[in-house]
């Protein structure tokens, strides 16, 4: 299962063949930089950790886990287990993952 994180930009609107206004969120989903690879040999399950939207400040613990990958701290960090595609730690992360026409669930908060 692919991810990606995002933010929500704003709002506008689109119109279908038939004229019908339709509503739509414009999100900004990526890139988003892998901060940890999870292993089923060392962490007993696949996941990629992925960082999203650099943060302003970061304790040292954040600094040094970015440091790691070869980035600036992130203010979002979230993990997707068994992540369709072969990354290593530091590899951008962009919509590229999703093919045209896909759908795709999107949570929010």
């Amino acid at each position: 299962m692919s991810g990606l994180i995002g933010k929500k930009v704003g709002m506008t609107s689109i119109f279908d063949e038939n004229g019908k206004n339709i509503p739509c969120t414009v999100i900004e989903a990526g890139p988003c930089v892998v901060t940890q690879v999870r292993t089923e040999e060392v962490d007993g399950y696949n996941a990629l950790q992925l960082g999203f939207d650099d943060a302003k400040t970061a304790n040292k613990a954040a600094q040094g886990h970015a440091k790691k990958a070869g980035t600036v701290a992130k203010r979002k960090v979230v993990e997707f287990q068994d992540f369709e595609g072969e990354f290593k730690l530091g590899d951008a992360v962009t919509v590229d993952v999703f093919k045209e026409g896909q759908f795709v669930d999107v949570a929010g908060t």
